[in-house]
């Protein structure tokens, strides 16, 4: 098992490097940007009161589990909802991990 997590964030385009700026100075080294396309409907729209902008850009960033709380809360405050980055971070578990200061060798 590792001890490991990849943080998914989702901000309007143009925000990415804010979103690496941050998650670096609270301690990760590196991510991913990916460009993407928001399909929310106008009725999510309404329900969250935000507006929906359709480009977007999906940083991934693999870090610590034990970093993992400080950078997304750091996130939230820099790119959350109520930012005109509208973003939204959450993570996910990462089973297994090479490349990056392990040992392991690929299966």
């Amino acid at each position: 098992m590792s001890n490991f997590e990849v943080i998914l964030c989702i901000v309007n385009t143009g925000f990415a490097e804010l979103v690496m700026d941050t998650a670096r100075k609270l301690g990760a080294r590196g991510g991913t940007i990916i460009n993407g396309r928001g399909t929310a409907s106008k009725e999510a729209e309404k329900i969250f009161n935000i507006t929906i902008q359709p480009e977007k850009e999906i940083v991934m960033i693999l870090v610590s589990s034990e970093i993992k709380d400080g950078i997304l809360k750091g996130l939230y405050d820099a790119i959350g909802v109520n930012t005109p980055a509208q973003g939204i971070a959450f993570t996910l578990p990462v089973d297994d991990v090479v490349g990056i200061g392990s040992d392991k060798q690929a299966k």
